[in-house]
């Protein structure tokens, strides 16, 4: 089967779900993960799994849908995560994403920012099993993808076993298959979320206990996962892993994963994926989208090589950038010089 193209849909409450699916996911992340992004991360990735940023229910009820859930069919398999708590929202958005042909539908029950605790959704909903098991249901009843869910092993300081083990309990019994565990509490008052990616510790032994009490579940861990090293680490113990911040600011770090994990595989040439890029930009700021939009996620790709420098400075010159010239990706790339 071709990497880049849409896995069968599967029920979410089939038990024999593929587990090979998830081996190896980008995180959704706000004002990072976007179309552009998960473009960019399929070429260095052929079978990563990737994740939108988180959409709310209300932005697609009230916002311009296309804009939101827009995306390249390069990019599949892709997953669409929703923001919210209320069942029939939920159930109407899932369809929405179903329809824009988005293979997988995650909910957020691990965003601790006060922005979203004030909408009464992410990770905050984690103290109501009952009420995201409702919402799981609302979705599960509409479409035929599957229904997936991000969620802490705890909020605050508390740290029992017992709480995250309800949690997906609930969830379970309604046909939830898949979990996305981030080994660390939710600290909900007195953390940033960017304190609450570092601060509450990691608790990988509690994660893998999950999958050990909920064996026919796909567990995939994510949390303080940077490296090719720290994911082989954890993999015997799970059926996936899904990595953060670590491929925005070392991009390369998929395809190393990549080429290690599937090495049968045939992945681009690094010319080919420059070219690549270069048409997709070309294509995109034709559509009318800034070329600084496009290039964002591309400055960490030659992190570490000699260099480097020059490729992030003129991909972030802005007197360049309003030029609007994908061929700036070209230009930039022969500062840097293919590797030897």
């Amino acid at each position: 089967m071709n990497p880049l193209s849409p896995q069968p849909p599967l029920a979410s409450d089939d038990l024999t779900i593929d587990r090979n699916g998830w081996q190896l996911c980008v995180a959704p992340m706000i004002d990072v993960t976007d179309r552009h992004c998960r473009y960019f991360h399929r070429l260095l990735a052929p079978r990563a799994r990737l994740y939108t940023e988180m959409i709310t229910t209300g932005a697609l009820t009230h916002g311009d849908v296309a804009r939101h859930l827009a995306f390249s069919q390069q990019e599949h398999p892709v997953a669409l995560q929703l923001g919210g708590s209320e069942p029939q929202a939920l159930g109407l958005a899932a369809k929405l994403g179903e329809q824009w042909g988005y293979d997988e539908i995650n909910l957020n029950c691990g965003c601790p920012s006060e922005r979203v605790q004030k909408g009464s959704f992410g990770a905050c909903l984690m103290a109501e099993p009952t009420l995201v098991a409702d919402c799981v249901k609302a979705m599960q009843d509409v479409v035929s993808v599957p229904i997936t869910v991000k969620h802490r092993l705890g909020l605050d300081w508390d740290e029992s076993y017992g709480f995250v083990q309800d949690f997906v309990g609930a969830l379970y019994d309604v046909g939830c298959r898949v979990f996305i565990i981030h080994a660390r509490n939710a600290v909900l008052k007195g953390l940033t979320p960017k304190d609450n990616r570092e601060v509450p510790a990691l608790r990988y032994d509690q994660a893998a206990q999950l999958k050990h009490d909920f064996p026919e579940a796909v567990m995939v861990l994510n949390g303080g996962l940077t490296s090719q090293e720290d994911c082989e680490q954890e993999r015997h113990r799970f059926d996936g892993v899904m990595l953060g911040r670590a491929p925005w600011h070392n991009p390369i770090v998929l395809r190393e994963m990549s080429q290690a994990w599937w090495p049968l595989d045939t992945l681009l040439p690094e010319q080919e994926v420059i070219e690549a890029l270069a048409c997709y930009a070309h294509a995109q700021t034709q559509a009318g989208v800034p070329l600084r939009v496009v290039v964002r996620p591309l400055l960490g790709l030659f992190n570490g090589r000699p260099r480097s420098r020059l490729w992030r400075r003129m991909l972030s010159d802005s007197s360049l950038l309003n030029d609007s010239k994908a061929d700036l990706i070209r230009q930039a790339y022969d500062l840097v010089g293919a590797p030897a």
